[in-house]
């Protein structure tokens, strides 16, 4: 059990560590070409945009994490004159 949960654990090392050094991978749709072929025609992947790249699910939730932390610890900014009274 122990050996399974540290197993686990190493890949969910691995993978952060590549969302951190890489947080950019192929697009899955297209395989990185940014375009799709439908019915003879050429169009744009929906999936990427035609931008080649989508950011990886732990990027995602890295970056959302980090803004959930930033809005709830923002500093309160007084002017000078304004002073802090703790009750109504």
């Amino acid at each position: 059990m122990a050996l399974a949960s540290l197993a686990v654990l190493l890949t969910l090392a691995g993978y952060a560590a590549l969302c951190a050094v890489r947080p950019f991978a192929p697009c899955r749709k297209c395989s990185g070409t940014g375009i799709r072929q439908a019915r003879r025609t050429l169009k744009l992947c929906r999936r990427c945009r035609g931008r080649r790249y989508r950011l990886r699910i732990g990027r995602r939730l890295l970056n959302t994490g980090r803004e959930i932390h930033r809005a709830g610890t923002k500093r309160h900014h007084h002017t000078p004159d304004e002073r802090f009274t703790p009750w109504p």
